[in-house]
C-alpha cells in the first residue's frame, strides 16, 4: 500500500501534488537518463522515493566537480553553468537513454546546470538552465532567480520543482502543482521540433547514435535484444525466418533488425534510402533500428548484452585477422571487448565463396568459442540472398 507522503532527502515531507506528478511520470512509458549539476538535487529524491522509479529512471549522474563535468562533456565548456552546457548534457543523456532503454519505449535525456546561492555571496546572478531531449524535440529553459530572496535549500527546491515539471512535460503527463517562482522570475524558454528527416540527418552526422522504429506490436519486457544486422536491400523471407529461428533457440529477448546508415567502404545512405528500407519493415510489422555503426565491435558498444544473428560469411570476416590490419592480437582484443559487453553471435549457415559453410567449418580461437552459437542446418537453411534478388530484378 502506498503511503500518502514520503520523507525527502532534506527531511521535509513530500508535497502531495509533487508526489502525484512523480506517480504520473512513473506510469508513463518514457525512460530517462538525468544529468544534473549545481542544484535540483531534491528532484532526484522525489523521483527515486516514489514506487515505480525503475520504470522511469535508467540512470542519474551528478557531475558536480569541474573535472567530472569536463569528462562527461568530453571538453571544457565555455561556461559550466550555461544554456549550452544544459543542452549538451541533455543530448549526451538522450544518447545514453537510447542505449539503456527497451526498444519501443520513448527515451528522454535531461540536463540541468545551475549557479545557486552558496556559502560565499555570488557576484553574478543566481540562475539555472534545464534542457530535455526526446526523439522529436529539444527544449531548453533558463530561469534567473531573485537574488537574496531565498536560502540555498529554497533555491534548490524551486529548481527541483522546475526540473520535475520539465520531465513531466517531456513524458506528456500533466504537472498539477504550482511553481514557487515569482512573477519577476519568468523562464526564458525555447523549443526545437524535429521531423523524421532531420532526426535521420542527425543520425548520419553522429549527433544521435540510433533511431528505433518499433513497428512490432509486441511490447516485450526483455532486456536483451536479438539483432539481425544487414543492408536489407531488399528485406526477404530469409531474413525474417533467420531471426525467427534465432529467437526460438535463445528463448527470450526482443527481436529486431538493425541497419547502419554509415557503411565501412561506401558513402552513407541518404535519408530517402533509409526511409525506403524502413518501409519494408513497417509492411511486415517488424522493429528496425537505424544506427551509424558499420562494425560489430561498435555495435556491441551500442547494444551491450545483445545477441547478434549473423551468417557464416560474416562470421568468417569477424575472425579473420585480414580485417584487423593483419594483426591477430588486435582481432582477439577487439572481439574479447565485444565478449565483455555480454554480446554473443548466433551463426547461420551461408555460402562462402560458392561453398555452403556452417560455424563448425571455421577455427574459432579458444577464448572466443563460448561467444559463438551455431544455428543447426536442420533449423535454418535458405540460400536466397539480397544480391541475387537484385540481379533477378535487374537492379
Amino acid at each position: 500500500m502506498k503511503s500518502k507522503s514520503t520523507e525527502t532527502g532534506s527531511g521535509s515531507m513530500m508535497d502531495p501534488c509533487v508526489r502525484a506528478v512523480v506517480e504520473a511520470i512513473h506510469s508513463s512509458p518514457t525512460q530517462a537518463v538525468v544529468y544534473l549539476s549545481g542544484g535540483a538535487s531534491q528532484a532526484l529524491g522525489w523521483l527515486m522515493s516514489v514506487p515505480g522509479a525503475s520504470n522511469t529512471v535508467l540512470e542519474a549522474v551528478v557531475p558536480y566537480s569541474r573535472m567530472s563535468m569536463i569528462q562527461l562533456l568530453g571538453k571544457v565548456p565555455a561556461k559550466f553553468a550555461s544554456r549550452q552546457t544544459a543542452e549538451d548534457m541533455a543530448l549526451l543523456a538522450y544518447n545514453r537513454a537510447l542505449k539503456l532503454s527497451q526498444p519501443g519505449y520513448p527515451a528522454l535525456g535531461v540536463g540541468f546546470t545551475g549557479s545557486l546561492a552558496s556559502t560565499r555571496p555570488k557576484q553574478g546572478h543566481h540562475r539555472f538552465h534545464v534542457s530535455a531531449r526526446t526523439s522529436d524535440r529539444l527544449w531548453v529553459s533558463t530561469v534567473t532567480l531573485s537574488k537574496g530572496l531565498r536560502t540555498r535549500e529554497q533555491e534548490d527546491t524551486v529548481s527541483s520543482q522546475f526540473l520535475l515539471k520539465a520531465i513531466a512535460y517531456a513524458c506528456k503527463v500533466p504537472e498539477t502543482f504550482v511553481s514557487e517562482l515569482t512573477d519577476q522570475e519568468v523562464p526564458d524558454e525555447s523549443e526545437m521540433r524535429f521531423e523524421e528527416d532531420q532526426e535521420l540527418e542527425q543520425l548520419i552526422n553522429g549527433q544521435i547514435c540510433f533511431k528505433v522504429y518499433p513497428f512490432s506490436s509486441d511490447m516485450l519486457e526483455a532486456e536483451r535484444k536479438i539483432i539481425l544486422s544487414g543492408s536489407f536491400n531488399p528485406l526477404h523471407d530469409g531474413h525474417l525466418k533467420l531471426l525467427e529461428v534465432a529467437v526460438s533457440i535463445l528463448g527470450d529477448g526482443y527481436p529486431c533488425f538493425e541497419l547502419s546508415a554509415v557503411n565501412a567502404d561506401k558513402p552513407p545512405l541518404t535519408v530517402s534510402q533509409i526511409k525506403e528500407r524502413v518501409m519494408q519493415f513497417e509492411k511486415v510489422g517488424k522493429t528496425v533500428i537505424i544506427s551509424n555503426q558499420p562494425y560489430f565491435y561498435k555495435k556491441a558498444e551500442l547494444f551491450p548484452g545483445s545477441a547478434f544473428v549473423i551468417g557464416a560469411d560474416t562470421a568468417a570476416r569477424l575472425i579473420n585477422p585480414k580485417y584487423y590490419g593483419g594483426d591477430y592480437d588486435r582481432m582477439l582484443k577487439i572481439l574479447l571487448e565485444c565478449k565483455n559487453t555480454g554480446c554473443i553471435f548466433l551463426v547461420g549457415g551461408r555460402d562462402v565463396d560458392g561453398v555452403f559453410k556452417v560455424l563448425d567449418d571455421f577455427h574459432i580461437p579458444e577464448e572466443l568459442k563460448d561467444m559463438f552459437i551455431s544455428i543447426p542446418v536442420e533449423r535454418f537453411r535458405m540460400d536466397i540472398s539480397s544480391t541475387e534478388i537484385r540481379k533477378s530484378r535487374g537492379i
